[in-house]
């Protein structure tokens, strides 16, 4: 037994693996890791587009792909979900032991469509449709344009991962679109699961620039705290809202609470442990989704403890005082949605731009 199995026996919290490659199904690296003790994957466009422009593991299907007169797009989709149903395969076993708590596999829609509410909800739900597993979880930005997609599929019975969350406000949005999709969504609800994906470590990054450029001791004292006072206000706001009348109306139809996700929990900061993300956010019904570097980190020297609501009171003195010397939050999260959105997109283009030169390089080969 490892320290991440220790994790969710001890203390209920599911560790997750943040990224995926070709070469990890094929060679059994990623069922070593679900030896471990992962309990699920998340993957995103950063992730595939490193992917698939390092190595050759992806030439062959693709030069088939585009043989059989797919674009590069489409050839781009059918990598990505032969990637994902290996991974949906390796976790299946998670999924059934844990009666669908875990063992999930996330893949996000087009990042392009994160402004797109019409066009976000019809590609989740063409994912959830074609793909068509229990363990499947569609990512869809939590992003104003996001909730009513998040809403709706919830209604339909689809499982979402909402990510690129920055703010309390809205998550406190994405709780209501999960319940009130719950409310909407007919019959048994025991099938019907989602998460909620806390950005962390980027918090840290622009509060602390914004920090530095105050000066102040007093805002200078605050600095690497506020991405996991957050977290941990948010999991006060997780608990709050998934009790009381309401939630025991629609758990008495099977429903699951919707955990938070704390994502981004690499250190970005060489200064600040590197298992700082990990450490603070432990607690009941959380999942914590780690880079493979992260996980080996906290596997061989992270602190196994109960942190994630020892002290809310403290952690909502840290976002007081962060406010206080001058940092809009709010301000924050806006621009760290921005730059998320942006990102993904960015490293989507790149793919599509490197996949079509890899075209014409095995197209070319075939001539």
């Amino acid at each position: 037994m490892s320290s991440l199995h220790d994790l969710y026996r001890e203390h209920g919290q599911s560790p997750w693996l943040d990224n995926l490659r070709r070469e990890w199904i094929v060679n059994g690296e990623l069922d070593r890791w679900v030896e471990r003790g992962v309990r699920g994957l998340t993957s995103n466009p950063s992730i595939f587009q490193k992917a698939m422009t390092s190595g050759s593991e992806y030439d062959e299907q693709f030069a088939g792909l585009l043989a059989d007169g797919l674009s590069v797009a489409d050839g781009y989709w059918e990598l990505v979900l032969t990637d994902i149903g290996g991974a949906l395969d390796a976790l299946a076993p998670i999924h059934d032991t844990s009666d669908g708590l875990d063992g999930f596999v996330s893949v996000e829609v087009d990042p392009k469509l994160a402004r797109d509410a019409d066009g976000t909800l019809a590609a989740a739900r063409a994912l959830h449709q074609r793909v068509n597993r229990s363990n499947l979880y569609v990512k869809i930005p939590g992003t104003a344009e996001g909730l009513p997609a998040i809403e709706a599929m919830t209604a339909e019975g689809g499982s979402i991962n909402v990510t690129l969350l920055f703010s309390l406000s809205r998550y406190a949005e994405v709780i209501e679109a999960y319940l009130r999709g719950l409310e909407a969504c007919p019959g048994d609800l025991s099938s019907v699961s989602g998460v909620a994906s806390f950005f962390i470590s980027r918090t840290d990054t622009e509060v602390d620039r914004r920090l530095e450029a105050i000066g102040t001791p007093e805002a200078l004292a605050l600095r690497g705290q506020t991405a996991v006072a957050q977290g941990q206000v948010a999991y006060k706001l997780f608990t709050e809202q998934f009790s009381g009348p309401r939630w025991e109306a629609l758990k008495a139809r099977g429903a699951r609470v919707q955990r938070p996700l704390w994502a981004s929990t690499s250190t970005k900061n060489p200064a600040y442990p590197d298992t700082l993300y990990v450490d603070q956010l432990i607690g009941p019904n959380t999942v914590n989704t780690l880079p493979d570097a992260t996980l080996e980190a906290f596997t061989d020297h992270g602190t196994l403890a109960r942190t994630v609501d020892a002290d809310p009171d403290a952690a909502q003195s840290i976002l007081d005082g962060v406010a206080n010397v001058g940092v809009d939050l709010d301000a924050v999260a806006d621009r760290l949605e921005d730059e998320g959105v942006s990102a993904f997109v960015k490293s989507f283009d790149d793919l599509l731009e490197s996949l079509a030169t890899t075209a014409d390089r095995l197209t070319e080969g075939h001539r």
